[in-house]
């Protein structure tokens, strides 16, 4: 949640276009609630390509492999731990037009713009069993977030995207920003 508030931070065209379409489909009279999650295209792309440039965890489990196999030439003998590295495949610029460069677009069409590239939470049966109810969290949050709030970074400088050392991909600074009630939500607020 976090890298997606400073990527936006650092794109305030996409921050506002996920508010228009919060706006319109959700509109200011009541809060986004996980039933108009499926209505917000734009902001589910958002949530993928933040978890494409920044995956929960940057190597995904080990498997260990079953039996000899050769893979992209490499002999990779039977009971060896496997790794994948997520941020790498995520962007490798062969699998990824402009990889490095935060664009929600190229999800436009649903998940299936990633094919199996996108991985922040695994694929196939080993896949992670909390991936949609994570997806669906950090919807909710970033969407209330966008809806309820103006947004702003302190000063002029971008938001800093160095990362931090650890297993779950930290911000090497913590994102400090300013915000205020959006106009049109400050009385549905001061009812919470």
């Amino acid at each position: 949640m976090e890298w997606a508030i400073s990527l936006l931070l650092n794109h305030p065209e996409a921050m506002h276009k996920a508010w228009t379409e919060i706006t319109a489909e959700v509109g200011q009279d009541k809060f986004l609630d996980e039933t108009d999650l499926p209505k917000l295209n734009y902001l589910q792309s958002i949530i993928s390509e933040t978890m494409r440039l920044f995956p929960p965890a940057p190597l995904l489990l080990p498997h260990e492999s079953s039996e000899d196999c050769v893979v992209c030439g490499y002999s990779v003998p039977q009971g060896t731990m496997l790794f994948v590295n997520a941020w790498t495949i995520q962007r490798d610029p062969k699998l990824w037009e402009e990889a490095t460069r935060f664009m929600p677009e190229r999800f436009e069409g649903g998940e299936e713009g990633g094919g199996c590239k996108l991985l922040p939470f695994g694929v196939g049966r080993r896949a992670c069993p909390g991936a949609n109810l994570g997806r669906k969290v950090v919807g909710l949050v970033i969407g209330s977030l966008i809806q309820s709030f103006e947004w702003n970074r302190i000063g002029e400088e971008e938001t800093d995207m160095r990362e931090g050392t650890g297993l779950t991909m930290p911000k090497a600074e913590p994102l400090v920003a300013l915000y205020s009630p959006r106009p049109g939500m400050v009385n549905l607020l001061s009812t919470i």
